[in-house]
């Protein structure tokens, strides 16, 4: 049977349609998230294969490689097939630390680099990875508006936040998605997740593959894939981003689309 992604549509910031199934690129990089892969060119067969499949939504981060994401994706990606969101306010230290950092001028800086990495002009997606202790929250979302309001960026996004954190960015900008993690083992943040379906804001769920059930023996399918279909039922703003390096779990997950769970699985995993 042929693979597609058959996960309905959600328009980002009311105006980028796209498949609620995407792709997580933070894993064609080296080990550790740091560096080139092993073989470049594998990496982009990845990429390209998710396209084919029916993937039109892509999520990186300059901070991972950092920047070798970034660079694969503006080498492969054709900018009118895909819509791409990528990440600032992380650095990354040699032995693998990730580092908050949500200074203004390093913020607005970065959106050049990104836009240059991915060839796009401009960026659909720029999301905030995480708040940094260091600097005010309020002035690190400022320096995301002025990178919306100066045209670097069509939309504004989040990662790693709270309610009470996301209440005060849209004090000051549109924020189009919210990136936390979740799946169906974790749901620490269900509030957050209910206060974008209010909205109608995206929320990507990272770490989307995190289960254990024992649905999938009903459908022939992997407990990754049952993880998938769960977010894609339970709240029609996720937007799962499952990320690989390989173009058979790529495959897998993008089966996951299909599959339907009945109203008693979707409950027991609930």
């Amino acid at each position: 049977m042929a693979i597609h992604n058959d996960s309905d549509t959600f328009d980002i910031g009311g105006d980028l349609t796209v498949n609620r199934l995407g792709y997580g690129a933070m894993r064609i990089t080296g080990e550790d998230i740091i560096g080139r892969p092993d073989d470049e060119e594998r990496a982009r067969e990845v990429v390209r294969r998710a396209v084919d499949l029916g993937v039109d939504f892509i999520d990186t981060a300059d901070s991972y490689g950092p920047g070798v994401s970034e660079r694969l994706l503006g080498e492969t990606l054709d900018p009118d097939e895909t819509v791409v969101a990528t990440k600032a306010g992380l650095l990354r230290s040699a032995d693998g630390q990730w580092l908050a950092h949500g200074d203004p001028d390093y913020i607005r800086n970065q959106v050049l680099v990104s836009r240059d990495r991915l060839g796009v002009d401009p960026i659909d997606l720029y999301q905030f990875h995480r708040p940094d202790p260091d600097t005010p929250f309020e002035e690190s979302v400022a320096a995301f508006a002025e990178c919306k309001d100066e045209g670097f960026v069509d939309h504004v996004g989040l990662s790693n936040v709270s309610v009470e954190q996301l209440e005060t960015a849209r004090d000051h900008v549109e924020v189009a998605t919210v990136q936390n993690r979740y799946n169906v083992a974790h749901r620490d943040d269900e509030d957050i997740l209910q206060t974008c379906e209010e909205y109608g804001i995206g929320f990507i769920p990272w770490y989307p593959l995190g289960a254990g059930n024992d649905v999938a023996a009903a459908h022939d399918a992997t407990r990754r894939q049952i993880a998938i279909a769960w977010l894609l039922e339970h709240c029609d703003v996720t937007l799962p981003i499952p990320g690989t390096s390989s173009v058979e779990h790529l495959e897998e997950n993008v089966a996951a689309s299909g599959i339907e769970l009945t109203d008693e699985q979707y409950v027991r995993l609930s």
